[in-house]
């Protein structure tokens, strides 16, 4: 848990995200790399490595907490498409990436997207505009 950034926030999540607001068994992150406008992370409250680790009863309301933020995103950017993302082989803290796609936009459209293409990155200004119109969809 010492070396990781959804359980300590800081410097650590600052890295790759910037934490939008809590749920209701999760938080809610806006993935700084933003090739995906839209691209946030639902990491689950507690460091569980697996859906398995949790009750069915938790299981339901971290989906709901998905389900919360992917239609948020939909709401805000208007996607066509949004790709769920479960990993963690060294981070293996629960969370699922929402990768918004969109057809008009070539980039990676019909295809798996890259874990951090490091192309787009944003202004302070833009990011809390961003996190703006999600929490505006909550």
């Amino acid at each position: 848990m010492q070396n990781c950034g959804y359980c300590q926030g800081g410097e650590l999540l600052a890295k790759f995200g910037i934490k939008i607001c809590d749920l209701d068994v999760s938080q809610l992150i806006l993935f700084k790399e933003q090739s995906h406008p839209g691209r946030c992370i639902v990491a689950y409250k507690d460091h569980v490595s697996e859906i398995v680790n949790i009750s069915e009863e938790e299981r339901n309301r971290y989906f709901a907490d998905v389900a919360k933020a992917a239609n948020a995103i939909h709401k805000a950017f208007g996607p066509k498409k949004v790709n769920y993302g479960a990993y963690g082989d060294t981070g293996c803290h629960l969370h699922f990436h929402l990768v918004p796609k969109y057809e008009d936009d070539p980039f990676e459209w019909g295809g798996v997207f890259a874990m951090n293409p490091d192309r787009k990155y944003l202004t302070d200004a833009e990011y809390d505009e961003m996190i703006e119109k999600i929490k505006a969809n909550l």
